[in-house]
C-alpha cells in the first residue's frame, strides 16, 4: 500500500476555510463548537488591524449564517515550514443583501499539528 502523501499547503488553506464556512453555517452547529474544533483556545485573529479573538469570532458568526449565501476559496499560493503557513487566495461570495464579492486575502499564520489554527495574520482587499 502506497501512503497517502501529506497535502500540499494551498490544499491544507482551502480544505480548512471550505470545512470551517460548512461546518459555521450548518445551523445544526453550535457556534462555540465550530470554533473550538477549528481553532485554539487562545486563538487570536488579526484583520485588516482588527484583533479578534475567540469570543468575537463567536459572535461572528451570527452575521455569516444570515447573511453568505454562497462561497468558494481559491488558493493562489501558499508555502509552510513547520506549523507557520503564507498564503495568497481569493474569496469569491454570494451575499444575501449585496450579491457577490469577491475578496483577495494575504495571509500569515500558525497551525496546531491536528489543523487547529493558533494565530492569523491577515490583509484583504477587494478584487
Amino acid at each position: 500500500m502506497t501512503p497517502t502523501p501529506p497535502r500540499s499547503p494551498e490544499q491544507f488553506i482551502a480544505d480548512f476555510y471550505t470545512r470551517f464556512t460548512a461546518a459555521a453555517l450548518n445551523t445544526d452547529n453550535d457556534p462555540a463548537e465550530v470554533i473550538d474544533r477549528f481553532h485554539t483556545p487562545d486563538a487570536v485573529q488579526v484583520a485588516d488591524g482588527i484583533r479578534i479573538d475567540r469570543d468575537r469570532l463567536i459572535a461572528h458568526l451570527r452575521p455569516v449564517r444570515k447573511n453568505l449565501r454562497e462561497y468558494r476559496f481559491e488558493v493562489h499560493e501558499a508555502v509552510a515550514q513547520g506549523d507557520r503557513i503564507a498564503a495568497r487566495m481569493t474569496i469569491h461570495a454570494t451575499m444575501r443583501t449585496t450579491g457577490p464579492v469577491t475578496t483577495e486575502v494575504f495571509l500569515f499564520g500558525e497551525f496546531t499539528q491536528d489543523g487547529r489554527m493558533r494565530r492569523l495574520e491577515q490583509l484583504t482587499r477587494a478584487a
